[in-house]
């Protein structure tokens, strides 16, 4: 059978970066650029989520107090402790990743709806944490970073740089920047796909007590790949707030943990491309809906009805699976 360059990951890899490069071709203005920056921040967690709820079949519903743990690490320890941001993004990263272990330990011993409990307890907690330590946090006011610094540089919004006879501005490289993460995300999801771990993910997703009768240390993996998907939503966590500059609770809410799943879901689980393409179309269709005002949500829950009616796998598999089957 044929493949599509979609269908062989590494192709969809080299399309993606493709795709990543040409797009300052497509845009215009700083809006735009802003636009594809949180599109790639979000794709970041998206990928790392996918490897959780797509490939292992762990459903968490409080996956934003991660993001917004990232981001409030990178906060304190820059604003409060002095450290570089890019010294306090992989601390926060460590950080979190170790939360996670600890978090992980316990609630993974759970499955189904109690561990979506769980993990919508921790999202709660975070929330509360953030709200409340106002000497920590600044409580729901929230709370200021500075510009990432990169080999020396301030990177900012506003700023303007050279480079090699040519002036970007702070918005075109923070997306060239977001850009690169995303592809570095991909890449790494891509390897552990096709890793050991990777195999083991997929067998558990298939039926965890036939994994473990084959000899699949499911508790192992499911703590790992817990770890992983909550490093990821940590970087991309610390990024956003360096590049937004200032964070409130609402980056660890509840609502914010239901969209990132929402994105998994609406691009296609266990499609690491679909959810990019997921988190792509969650950022976007608002600005397309602002005409409708008030019924901008309304509008927006009726086409993800309609997508999960007629393309119940999601959008990239079901498209794919279609034309697949219109080739044969």
């Amino acid at each position: 059978m044929k493949k599509t360059i979609l269908m062989s990951p590494y192709g969809g890899l080299l399309l993606l970066t493709l795709i990543l490069a040409l797009m300052p071709l497509a845009v215009s203005n700083d809006f735009h650029y802003d636009l594809l920056t949180k599109i790639c921040l979000t794709a970041t967690v998206a990928v790392g989520l996918n490897l959780l709820v797509g490939y292992a079949g762990q459903v968490s519903l409080g996956h934003a107090a991660f993001y917004g743990a990232g981001a409030y690490a990178s906060a304190i320890l820059t604003g409060q402790y002095t450290l570089s941001p890019m010294l306090a993004l992989l601390s926060a990263a460590a950080g979190v990743g170790v939360l996670a272990w600890l978090v992980g330990r316990p609630i993974l011993h759970l499955k189904g709806h109690y561990l979506s409990m769980a993990t919508l307890g921790l999202g709660v907690i975070a929330a509360i944490v953030l709200n409340n330590e106002e000497q920590l946090t600044g409580g729901p006011d929230g709370i200021g970073l500075p510009p990432l610094s990169l080999f020396g540089h301030e990177l900012s919004v506003f700023g303007e740089y050279q480079f090699a006879g040519l002036t970007f501005t702070g918005v075109e490289l923070w997306y060239l920047l977001a850009a690169a993460v995303l592809v570095v995300a991909v890449l790494l999801a891509l390897n552990i796909i096709d890793s050991p771990l990777g195999r083991a993910l997929r067998a558990l997703h298939g039926s965890e007590i036939a994994a473990q009768v084959a000899g699949v240390d499911t508790a192992k993996y499911k703590l790992r790949v817990f770890v992983i998907s909550a490093v990821y939503a940590s970087i991309a966590g610390s990024l956003y707030g360096h590049y937004s500059g200032f964070i409130t609770p609402t980056v660890a809410s509840f609502e914010h943990s239901i969209e990132l799943i929402t994105i998994v879901v609406l691009g296609g689980m266990a499609s690491t491309f679909g959810v990019i393409i997921g988190a792509a179309i969650l950022v976007l269709i608002p600005q397309f809906l602002t005409d409708f005002q008030e019924l901008e949500m309304v509008v927006f829950g009726a086409i993800l009805m309609a997508v999960m009616i007629f393309l119940p796998r999601g959008l990239l598999p079901s498209v794919l699976q279609r034309l697949q089957r219109g080739a044969q």
